[in-house]
């Protein structure tokens, strides 16, 4: 069983953080947050809360496990994204100056104490199980009565329209004459 955790964009260099992940690697939970906890590095500490996320993923995914069990199976530090920035020097130079971040991932794995404990949530697996059809009794089906198919509706005959209704209908009526500006109201004497 295994689980992992990652810290991204930490600001320290990867080599710096690799220095103190080699310190850990191989080595059991329990002994390796000790060795975290007295290491005089700023980084360990950050190092230190992902290696309890890592034990916590692995006690959420696994139910009971044993945590004294658990080894660091893997640690690294990746490069993450270096921020650029300038120094102003004499004669009118700039020197650049590359702030340097990590992703540090690590990686626990262990073993289950109670092999038959069902996992509290459902992983993800490739493997996906076959659905059976599940077939109805021959009795319910039996004891359902057959619908009868719709009968068609009549259609409504509409009336035939004469050539001089067609004629008008098709002539549209004078709309009354559109004015310019505002419409004045003529006053009677």
């Amino acid at each position: 069983m295994e689980a992992k955790a990652i810290a991204r964009y930490v600001r320290v260099t990867p080599r710096k953080t690799d220095q103190v992940l080699q310190l850990i690697r191989g080595k059991r939970v329990d002994l390796a947050t000790e060795i975290l906890d007295f290491s005089p590095k700023h980084v360990a500490k950050v190092i230190g809360k992902v290696l309890k996320s890592a034990v916590a993923n692995a006690v959420a995914i696994e139910g009971k496990i044993n945590v004294e069990e658990l080894r660091v199976k893997q640690a690294v530090a990746g490069a993450g994204p270096t921020m650029k920035r300038f120094l102003p020097r004499a004669q009118g130079r700039a020197t650049p100056l590359l702030k340097r971040t990590c992703h540090i991932t690590i990686i626990v794995e262990g073993d289950v104490l109670e092999p038959t404990h069902a996992p509290r949530r459902a992983r993800r697996t490739g493997k996906v199980a076959p659905v059976e059809p599940v077939a109805a009794p021959a009795a319910e089906t039996a004891a359902k009565p057959a619908k009868a198919p719709k009968a068609a509706k009549p259609k409504a005959v509409k009336p035939a329209k004469s050539a001089a209704a067609k004629s008008a209908a098709a002539k549209p009526a004078k709309a009354a004459p559109k004015t310019k500006g505002r419409a004045t109201k003529k006053k009677e004497d």
